[in-house]
């Protein structure tokens, strides 16, 4: 079922492992024409089935997040299950996985047996710390790996205890990671000696890899960065401001020639030309002070017009969407940004576009999250099983 003319297009994609982090990276080769067979317990499948706002049943989140996949169900404690499973591996390209370290190899599913198996496949694997060190075997959410690679220490305000997002942020990086972990193998697959490896991705390693210049600055400097709250420090002026009519907007004012343009269009031109200001180190030196005249200039307008003047000066700005705004933003839309699809029942629902955007060979959704096991009868004809021994696994617990 793989699509044509998709960049992704012939590789084959085993998809074990629940949740965020392994099924996200698995989306996104389905996204872009990869054949994407989703491996679940028989028992109630994916844990995400069942995670947030449920629409009969069924999460709405887990219509986006396994789209354009297969879903097979299978037993692994069961022999027939997991030879089924092997089967699929030995023509497979990619396995993505994202179960703690040992697992697959008490299954008898270690590198050594699958690469034995099929010498070509690349095995993703996503862990909370990865496949060795002290702490592999320990278990590790997205939430874990934010706090342990830096990003939870630096988020909120020095007063109050650290912040997380609002979203599993920590997953969703270590995906893209993975991803691009798949393809860099792939490549040397493909051009440089023709075998599969190991991509080994923790999602620790994912966020402090994101930590920018935290590390060369306590190394050289001592420096410990802290919670800054919305500002960014070292870089001025980047806040969020509040308008008189109580809304919020990020002004991105921090390069050199944006920061005259927005002081002169906000009547400072006293600012604009101050020597002292010209260059971000001195900005920063002065950052209180900017950030109060900003502060009282946005606080005394209503958005509209802070929005108006800041594109007319040209400074980098948004007010803060919420889903509600961005539903109806021109750009969304025109970037095709909130696709339509219908949910089983026919009801028409909105999910998120296609993430990068490629001019010649575009990723598409082909069909929303599937049934669990809605696939098995497909897959298995397709790997030579006959419909008797199609009943048979089924009778006999392996699906």
């Amino acid at each position: 079922m793989a699509t044509p003319n998709k960049p992704l297009a012939g590789l084959k994609v085993i998809e074990l492992g629940s949740l965020i982090a392994g099924p996200f990276a698995a989306r996104i080769c389905a996204e872009f024409g990869a054949e994407v067979i989703k491996v679940e317990s028989p028992d109630g499948g994916d844990p995400l089935r069942k995670w947030r706002k449920l629409y009969e049943g069924t999460s709405l989140w887990w219509f986006v997040q396994a789209r354009n996949k297969q879903s097979l169900t299978l037993n692994l404690k069961h022999p027939d299950g997991l030879a089924v499973l092997k089967k699929l591996l030995s023509e497979a390209d990619i396995l993505i996985e994202n179960f703690r370290p040992g697992v697959l190899e008490k299954l008898g599913l270690s590198w050594e047996v699958l690469h034995a198996l099929n010498p070509k496949l690349v095995m993703v694997r996503l862990s909370g710390f990865g496949q060795s060190g002290p702490m592999k075997e320990q278990p590790g959410f997205g939430a874990v790996g934010e706090s342990m690679g830096g990003l939870r220490y630096i988020t909120g305000f020095a007063d109050r205890p650290p912040v997380r997002t609002g979203i599993s942020i920590g997953d969703s990086i270590a995906a893209l990671w993975a991803v691009i972990g798949a393809l860099m193998a792939l490549r040397q697959r493909e051009v440089n000696g023709g075998l599969g490896q190991v991509v080994d991705v923790a999602l620790y390693e994912a966020i402090f890899a994101m930590m920018e210049s935290m590390l060369p600055e306590f190394d050289v400097m001592g420096f410990i960065r802290e919670r800054s709250g919305n500002i960014m420090p070292g870089i001025t002026p980047s806040s969020i401001h509040t308008s008189a009519d109580g809304k919020h907007i990020q002004i991105g004012a921090n390069g050199d020639a944006i920061f005259k343009r927005f002081m002169q269009a906000i009547g400072r031109d006293d600012l604009a030309n101050d020597p002292t200001l010209a260059s971000n180190d001195g900005r920063d030196a002065r950052r209180d002070e900017l950030y109060g005249v900003i502060d009282r200039w946005a606080n005394s307008l209503p958005l509209t017009e802070v929005e108006a003047l800041l594109k007319q000066a040209e400074v980098p700005a948004s007010r803060i969407y919420s889903v509600e705004d961005m539903v109806s933003d021109p750009q969304f839309l025109a970037r095709e940004m909130l696709l339509s699809a219908q949910l089983p029942d026919g009801k028409p629902f909105k999910m998120p576009g296609i993430v990068p955007k490629l001019s010649a060979t575009p990723g598409d959704v082909q069909w929303i999250g599937p049934e669990l096991g809605e696939h098995n009868h497909s897959i298995l004809s397709a790997l030579g099983y006959s419909e008797e021994q199609i009943a048979a696994l089924k009778q006999d617990g392996a699906l």
